[in-house]
This record gives C-alpha cells, sequence and structure tokens, in this order.
C-alpha cells in the first residue's frame, strides 16, 4: 500500500506538448467546436475518444456518476442510451439535469456540459437498440442491471438464454432501453498548459443563443 501511496505522489500530470487552442477563431456554436476537438482527440491516437462521464443525483440529492459512451452530437445536443430502469434512468427521472465530461489525456484537453435529459421517441430507442451487438443486446434483454448477482456463474447461463431468444426473434426490443438527449445549456472547453496557465472558453446559453466568456484558469 505504502508503493501504491508513493506511486500516487510521484505521478506526473500534464506533461504535453499540447495543442495550442485559440480562443478569438472559436465558432459560434459549442457542438461545431466540440466536433474539431473530437477529430483532434482521434487524429492523436486518443484510445476512446468517445468516452464521457456522466454525472446525475438520486433522490437525496447525492451525486453519482459513471463512464458511458455518447452516441452522437448534433446541434440539438449529445446522446446516450440505457435501460430506463437502471440506476442512471431513475436518477434521471428523478433530476434530469446532468453533467458530462469528456477528458482527452493525450491532448490535455476536457469538455464540460451542463444540461437537462430528454428522451427520444421509441422508434430512435429501438432503433438504437437493434444497432447494438449481440451480446450486448442479451445483456440488456436480462434487465438486471445493478441488481445483485448471487453467483458469477450465473451471468453466462443467463447471457446465453438470451441469444437464444434473439437467435428466434432478431427484432426483439428491450421495452425499457432508451435514448436520451442531453439538451445542454452550458460548455466549458478547457485546454490544459504544462505551466498551469490553462485556457478556459466557456458557452452559456441565453435564450436561443450562445454567449461565450473566457475564464481564469
Amino acid at each position: 500500500m505504502e508503493d501504491i501511496r508513493k506511486v500516487i505522489k510521484q505521478s506526473r500530470t500534464l506533461t504535453g506538448p499540447f495543442p495550442s487552442f485559440k480562443v478569438n477563431d472559436t465558432p459560434d456554436y459549442p457542438h461545431e467546436l466540440f466536433f474539431e476537438w473530437f477529430k483532434e482527440a482521434v487524429e492523436n491516437g486518443e484510445h476512446e475518444p468517445h468516452a464521457m462521464i456522466l454525472s446525475t443525483t438520486d433522490n437525496n440529492g447525492s451525486p453519482d456518476a459513471r463512464v458511458l459512451i455518447v452516441k452522437d452530437v448534433d446541434q440539438h445536443g449529445w446522446y446516450f442510451a440505457s435501460s430506463s430502469q437502471s440506476q442512471k434512468g431513475k436518477q434521471i427521472r428523478i433530476n434530469p439535469n446532468v453533467a458530462l465530461t469528456f477528458y482527452w489525456s493525450l491532448i490535455g484537453r476536457q469538455v464540460r456540459i451542463r444540461g437537462k435529459v430528454v428522451e427520444m421517441n421509441q422508434e430512435l430507442s429501438a432503433k438504437d437498440f437493434l444497432k447494438r451487438g449481440t451480446r450486448a443486446r442479451a445483456i440488456a434483454l436480462l434487465g438486471k442491471q445493478s441488481s445483485i448477482l448471487n453467483a458469477q456463474n450465473e451471468v453466462e447461463k443467463a447471457i446465453n438464454n438470451e441469444m437464444r431468444k434473439i437467435q428466434q426473434h432478431p427484432n426483439i426490443i428491450y421495452p425499457y432501453w432508451t435514448l436520451y438527449r442531453v439538451n445542454p445549456i452550458e460548455i466549458e472547453f478547457w485546454q490544459a498548459d504544462e505551466e498551469r496557465k490553462h485556457t478556459r472558453v466557456k458557452y452559456m446559453l441565453e435564450g436561443d443563443k450562445w454567449r461565450k466568456n473566457l475564464l481564469w484558469a
């Protein structure tokens, strides 16, 4: 344990070199800047650039967070999918105000998004479900996410049962599968600097227009 603590204390951060962030050339709409940064993340070899942290709150107001995959991005918002019966789905139903966080360490960039979740219609949710791999669909059809597992060997047997169902009914849909969209109200773009002179630009939605501000590091 002491060795691990030593490693933690000695671990270096923000070693760079990092790309420049030309704040005077930022687009009027935040999703366009996100596309630019995402493209650079891919080009610089980020392993899972589409991974993001979704932060929610439970019925006591306590925060919760987990990593998942962004499914799509457009001028309306950021999309992800899950069972509405999962913990995140239940928390969203209680409080649809959430936060998303992207971090691309190879280029020292972070994107923080605050907004409100809305559910997409059943047709779009079903289409998203059928795009998933067979095994991923089988696991979703179990409907057991976050429930207590009595023994590890129960998992494979249960999945195989659902796989057989999918073979017999290829278009079967898990009824609680939901495609969600986060409608953003604030988006911050954070560019790291090796000397800690970080550059931050924040977009804030005012009515139907976006306002941009520079922030202190």
